[in-house]
């Protein structure tokens, strides 16, 4: 995620004190958890690294393995422009070799690349060394509004850059190495990220966020219309064997919701009664072979707590069947992150 356009920094209060005032017993706390989507970082003074972490994905959920998602953190800034994200990639490697022995263990890095470069080739080779085997692909978000101001989270995607020819051979180049491609975008970028899907079937594509339905600004008090519209984005979205969606995020501040502004955070059962229609859509779209649940920490921790967070996935997924449940758990982040099937502590 970017900077905040304004004084509140999503994800920079750990708001501990807020978050313990809603304490609930661990639905389902044998089922295995893969957590494909979590950043860590220091901004702004806070802090969210490895201990902070730790003590979420430790704080009663079976969770067995996590992914870590580039976030412009670690950068180095002594190299050359395209090749300061290595940086983010060789420290996260160093925090994933320190928790080798976690619950919670990092087994995967999306990094950041520039698909534009013409140099992609070598900046990717560079992550790849740098990752220790870690690397499993790249995210360059789309996420771009004319109206950035109004957001607490505004994108820095280029505008165009989904159509982009450049860019597009740089996604294809992905798929050629056997390398996945994560986006962040806004609900209003649906078509053109729909074309872009359409236009590099070689290369599996990973929707974070739900394409981020936005409830703010010029979006504020038209949930339902947007809601319709972006489930029929989704049904024609779903026709596109090479996207997967992950199921999460949806508690940022400009979805609309408000959590992070109540005098408590919501329940697992408040949680799951308002967002899971979107979830079941996007399960009934895409299948729970192609859907997996996500953290988004620690920017969904401004408004819900990790093991809240989790309890509210599993009563979601409660009405599926044991392979269904296996798959938006774990299954499907293994398979499309290519992460090991078992990863035991040391």
């Amino acid at each position: 995620m970017s900077g905040p356009a304004n004084s509140w920094v999503p994800g920079m209060e750990l708001r501990d004190d807020w978050l313990a005032q809603v304490r609930e017993e661990i639905v389902d706390p044998d089922r295995e958890i893969v957590d494909p989507h979590h950043h860590l970082w220091q901004r702004g003074g806070a802090v969210y690294e490895l201990d902070q972490f730790r003590r979420d994905a430790g704080s009663g959920h079976r969770v067995v393995q996590s992914v870590y998602i580039e976030c412009r953190s670690y950068y180095d800034t002594v190299t050359e422009e395209r090749f300061r994200p290595v940086g983010e990639t060789r420290a996260v490697a160093e925090m994933a070799r320190q928790t080798a022995a976690d619950p919670a263990r990092i087994s995967g890095i999306i990094a950041f690349a520039d698909l534009r470069d013409p140099k992609l080739d070598a900046v990717l080779d560079a992550h790849l060394e740098a990752g220790q085997g870690l690397v499993k692909g790249v995210r360059q978000s789309g996420a771009c509004d004319p109206e950035p101001d109004k957001l607490a989270i505004p994108g820095r995607g280029a505008p165009g850059l989904y159509a982009d020819p450049d860019f597009r051979r740089g996604l294809a180049r992905l798929g050629e190495r056997g390398l996945t491609y994560d986006t962040w975008h806004y609900h209003h970028q649906a078509d053109d990220f729909l074309d872009l899907a359409r236009a590099a079937p070689g290369t599996t594509m990973i929707l974070d966020h739900f394409g981020t339905p936005l409830g703010v600004g010029r979006f504020a008090g038209q949930r339902e219309r947007i809601f319709a519209q972006w489930q029929r984005d989704m049904e024609a979205l779903a026709k596109c064997p090479n996207v997967v969606a992950k199921l999460g995020g949806l508690a940022m501040p400009d979805n609309g919701w408000g959590w992070h502004r109540a005098e408590r955070p919501p329940s697992s059962d408040e949680f799951a009664t308002a967002q899971g229609p979107w979830y079941r859509h996007m399960i009934e779209c895409f299948g729970p072979e192609r859907c997996m649940f996500e953290s988004n920490f620690p920017v969904d921790r401004t408004g819900i707590s990790y093991p809240v967070l989790w309890n509210a996935f599993k009563k979601i997924a409660a009405g599926y069947d044991e392979v269904a449940r296996d798959a938006l758990f774990a299954g499907t982040a293994r398979r499309v992150y290519r992460l090991p099937a078992t990863s035991p502590p040391n």
